[in-house]
């Protein structure tokens, strides 16, 4: 079996608050790491009222304290909202806090609109372009090379870095810097295949990897049986369509079939993300599972999947390991 994953959003419920979407992403890090899970990713957003992982270093160092072994990582940090001094600094703390057990998934999509962008005093564009630029510089702060201002912490730091992608740039700079590289297929499926040979024709062999190292996303949703699986489902479903139309906010709770509610465009938009999911009992997520993989002979998966209630997606996480192994 390859190494399994997670991908936590940090969702708030509606009704809940930031205090206990927290809570509930340490407990289910502590869950995931019981259970043989690989790593726990946290993703940067900002701006969004549902989601409380914007502060992604720090939210880190809660996770940190409340495991003992899994890797924990961002999933990513998008670099065109930050400069490199301070992501050294900020994963060169969690490293000294965390030995060996830090990873830092970067990313070159801000995440983030004008509003965004204006607020955190970012030129945006001009900082995209740059980010071959920044991934090289905090490789050189990460490895103590010779710099103006050396990261302290973060110089001498064994971060695990990986490129992020949902398209080809990604997939070529990973290929070029020889860095492993996780495609974000669990919500941007469209150029998957092609980004995934890009970078196994292309890579260059380095000091981190010998060889090309893929890890894919899948939104994964494991429950007792098929009809209960995809009622859980029905709250990413919701978010997905508030945010296609323009009313994004918190997690909402599931809705029995829901899905029978949407206009035909917005429900082939739903099918269309799908072709990276395994939604349903573990026969079904086993079997979803095992076709993505061929599909995409990826090294890792790693799962993503809000579920309105906390125990229901601890138990989805404990379902898809019994059901894979």
């Amino acid at each position: 079996m390859i190494p399994l994953s997670v991908l936590d959003l940090v969702p708030v419920r509606e009704g809940g608050t930031v205090s206990q979407a927290l809570d509930e992403a340490g407990k289910l890090a502590h869950a995931a790491e019981a259970l043989g899970y690989k790593r726990f990713w946290i993703a940067e957003h900002h701006g969004m009222e549902g989601i409380a992982g914007g502060a992604t270093s720090v939210v880190l160092a809660h996770i940190g304290h409340a495991t003992s072994s899994i890797r924990i990582g961002a999933g990513g940090v998008m670099l065109p909202n930050h400069n490199p001094l301070v992501i050294s600094e900020q994963f060169g703390t969690l490293d000294a806090l965390f030995p060996s057990r830090v990873d830092l998934g970067l990313g070159r999509a801000p995440g983030a609109d004008s509003r965004i962008a204006q607020a955190l005093r970012k030129d945006l564009m001009q900082s995209a372009e740059r980010f071959p630029q920044d991934v090289m510089e905090l490789q050189a702060r990460f490895a103590d090379r010779a710099m103006p201002v050396r990261s302290t912490p973060g110089a001498g730091a064994e971060v695990e870095m990986w490129i992020l992608g949902s398209s080809l740039f990604g997939a070529s700079l990973a290929a070029h810097l020889g860095l492993p590289y996780a495609f974000a297929s669990h919500f941007a499926p469209a150029q998957l295949d092609q980004a995934l040979r890009v970078y196994r024709e292309n890579f260059q062999p380095s000091e981190t990897l010998d060889r090309p190292h893929v890890m894919v996303g899948m939104t994964v949703i494991a429950a007792e049986t098929d009809d209960e699986a995809t009622l859980l489902a029905s709250s990413i479903d919701q978010g997905f369509v508030a945010l296609r139309t323009g009313n994004p906010g918190r997690l909402r709770p599931p809705v029995p079939n829901y899905r029978d509610s949407l206009p035909p465009e917005l429900s082939a938009s739903l099918d269309f993300m799908r072709q990276a999911s395994a939604i349903g009992s573990p026969e079904t997520v086993r079997r979803e599972i095992g076709r993505f993989i061929e599909r995409t002979q990826a090294d890792e998966i790693i799962v993503a999947g809000n579920v309105w209630d906390p125990a229901a997606r601890r138990r989805s996480l404990e379902l898809t390991m019994e059901a894979m192994r």
